[in-house]
């Protein structure tokens, strides 16, 4: 089915419609013609027309036909990802419309990362908050690799955390907010806590809890461990809730690397102790991510203002607990 010339876009726009991406978003979930055309309400010689009609305007078969499955083709799932974020597009639209229309403030769906920004975003949504009362927000926390991909397909529409990939610099406009100061963390009753003073090779025999290895605070623990010429331990558990860790720490004689914005204030609470040992390294920064070209709603503007004045207050007030 393939054609000499290049489809244009004045033809696409013409031709494309709503129901053709709703289709194709379907069936690339379904990998099932019958299914995608139940779901549609429609009869399947009227889903497989239409199927044909998306084929024939862009001059290429989308799907293979399988006995089992429609399975798509290197092109089909292009169109798949254009068509997923362009439904994800409509449905952020359509509710933003609705809540305004009703007298709303408008809706908000924030990626971060769950220890590093966790301080920073707590207060950043608070303020966001006494400014607009009656604003939605959906806060979903992840990795930044996992984050980035959820951004990518339109699914979140700011991200707070760190651009894991090379390519994401082609994708994404990043704004560092904030360096991220590290503390090696135990439960309030640790042995460690009574020495004076500790070297990181002389922690390698005591079990961890670490995070995922793709992630930049255990990059960092293995770095660390690295320029000490010490093999890094390995963990006894690795997770990425900040929670979980939280409740081994203070059942175990485990140790953790935290960020610490995100485990201060249990320290100052005596609910967790820092042991006393230099972490030579800071985690690369974090900071706002969005996606290239987009043009940021009003409340996007407002919420990335807050967190740019959230994030110097931070600043300051850590520029001050230092010199104190």
């Amino acid at each position: 089915m393939h054609e000499s010339s290049a489809i244009s876009l004045a033809s696409v726009c013409s031709k494309l419609r709503f129901k053709h991406l709703q289709l194709l978003d379907i069936l690339g979930r379904t990998r099932n013609l019958r299914m995608a055309a139940e779901q549609m309400h429609m009869t399947q010689p009227a889903a497989t027309k239409i199927l044909g009609d998306i084929e024939s305007m862009f001059g290429a078969e989308l799907f293979d036909r399988l006995p089992r499955e429609m399975r798509p083709t290197d092109l089909g799932l292009v169109a798949l990802r254009y068509a997923g974020a362009s439904l994800s597009d409509l449905g952020r639209f359509v509710s933003e419309f609705n809540t305004l229309r009703e007298g709303g403030h408008g809706h908000l769906t924030v990626g971060a990362i769950s220890a590093s920004a966790a301080q920073l975003l707590i207060a950043a949504v608070k303020e966001l908050r006494q400014r607009r009362p009656l604003v939605i927000i959906k806060i979903l926390e992840q990795s930044s690799d996992q984050l980035a991909a959820w951004l990518e397909e339109k699914k979140i529409d700011i991200m707070l955390g760190r651009l894991t990939e090379p390519r994401h610099r082609t994708l994404f406009d990043f704004e560092t907010l904030s360096d991220e100061e590290v503390w090696v963390i135990a439960g309030r009753s640790h042995p460690l806590l009574n020495t004076a003073r500790l070297e990181l090779a002389e922690l390698g025999a005591w079990p961890w809890i670490l995070y995922p290895p793709a992630t930049a605070i255990r990059q960092l623990f293995e770095e660390s461990f690295a320029d000490e010429n010490v093999e890094a331990p390995a963990g006894m558990v690795e997770t990425p809730s900040i929670f979980s860790t939280l409740e081994l720490l203070q059942a175990t004689d485990m140790l953790s690397l935290q960020p610490r914005a995100a485990v201060e204030k249990y320290v100052e609470k005596g609910m967790l102790g820092r042991i006393p040992v230099s972490i030579r390294r800071n985690m690369s920064s974090y900071g706002i991510v969005t996606r290239k070209g987009d043009v940021p709603s009003q409340l996007m503007q407002d919420f990335m203002l807050v967190l740019r004045s959230v994030a110097g207050r931070l600043r300051e007030a850590a520029a001050g607990g230092h010199r104190g």
